[in-house]
């Protein structure tokens, strides 16, 4: 598995009836992140930019930034809710994987 890939992908939702989008590595989350609108680009958005970046740079694991992109998602009620795996089953699954 890439270090750069999600355990789990965070299933984004762009409203009601529209198809879910899948983002499942630290690349992936950028590239969402670097088209998002610049007039909504608030900390929580800079945070997760930032911690994606600090992945790709090695300084910290891909489950770290998919926390910081997962609680972006949510703020902005973008992620889908219904189909979320718990961060909590998440850290177990990273802590089993080291």
């Amino acid at each position: 598995m890439n270090r750069l890939q999600f355990l789990s992908p965070v299933r984004i939702t762009h409203g009601q009836g529209q198809p879910v989008e899948e983002i499942d590595s630290v690349s992936e989350a950028m590239v969402f992140l670097r088209k998002w609108p610049t007039g909504r680009r608030g900390p929580v958005y800079q945070c997760a930019l930032n911690c994606c970046a600090a992945a790709l740079a090695g300084q910290m694991s891909a489950e770290e930034a998919r926390k910081a992109f997962t609680g972006f998602a949510r703020i902005t009620r973008l992620l889908d809710d219904d189909v979320a795996m718990p961060m909590e089953t998440v850290d177990r699954l990273y802590a089993l994987r080291r």
